[in-house]
């Protein structure tokens, strides 16, 4: 009768962690019980299961650890009875609007996004640049997290190793930053990290022309 309270109803009892024997010295990490999910990783995770979709045998995984060095989401292929998988990390930007430009002579784009240099992860098999935009920035009225446009690139690993091997600033020096420039996501142009400056064009690198790679990584051999 002690979980009858004295209008004579139930009461639940409190429900309690279960003790774990452990020996002396040992630690015990309690678990977050909050799951977070940056929003890149949503976003991409979201487009990559539609453009490999559960019928055809992918899934895309996502680390429940904050502490998984090199790897953002990975998608696994299963067919016949075997299981392949590769790992993608994302790198984020913000975009930013051109300002003008010193000289005329100098293209300017609607959008810019920024990275930081990093040194690519052997954990990794495949890399996405990630930079969402607001379509109209002068806009007012209150818009969804759906108004949003994104320009994403995709790379394999060897691919970003050279790229990062070749950021350098007109006078040959690492460069610190890399970024790309754009109107709108079809023509992409690298902006910053390029010697030459030359705006190398990355259109051909858009995540949805480039999809076909982590399929043919992914394909099972019968």
């Amino acid at each position: 009768r002690r979980n009858v309270g004295p209008d004579c109803r139930r009461r639940f009892a409190r429900a309690t962690w279960p003790c774990l024997a452990r020996a002396a010295g040992d630690k015990i990490n309690q678990m977050d019980p909050v799951f977070t999910l940056q929003w890149p990783e949503f976003i991409l995770a979201n487009r990559l299961q539609k453009l490999l979709p559960k019928k055809d045998g992918y899934s895309i995984l996502i680390p429940t650890s904050r502490q998984e060095k090199g790897i953002d989401l990975a998608v696994l292929k299963k067919s016949h009875g075997q299981n392949r998988v590769v790992t993608i990390q994302i790198k984020a930007s913000r975009t930013y609007s051109g300002t003008t430009p010193k000289r005329e002579s100098t293209k300017k784009f609607a959008f810019y996004t920024w990275f930081n240099r990093f040194d690519v992860p052997e954990e990794a098999d495949f890399i996405l640049l990630f930079g969402m935009y607001a379509p109209d920035v002068g806009r007012t009225k209150p818009v969804t997290a759906t108004w949003y446009g994104d320009c994403t690139l995709l790379f394999t690993k060897a691919e970003m190793k050279q790229l990062m091997q070749d950021c350098l600033t007109v006078g040959g020096q690492p460069d610190k930053m890399f970024g790309f420039g754009f109107d709108n996501p079809s023509a992409v142009f690298q902006t910053r990290g390029d010697k030459e400056r030359k705006l190398k064009p990355y259109s051909d690198f858009l995540l949805e022309k480039r999809v076909k790679l982590i399929q043919e990584a992914l394909k099972i051999s019968v």
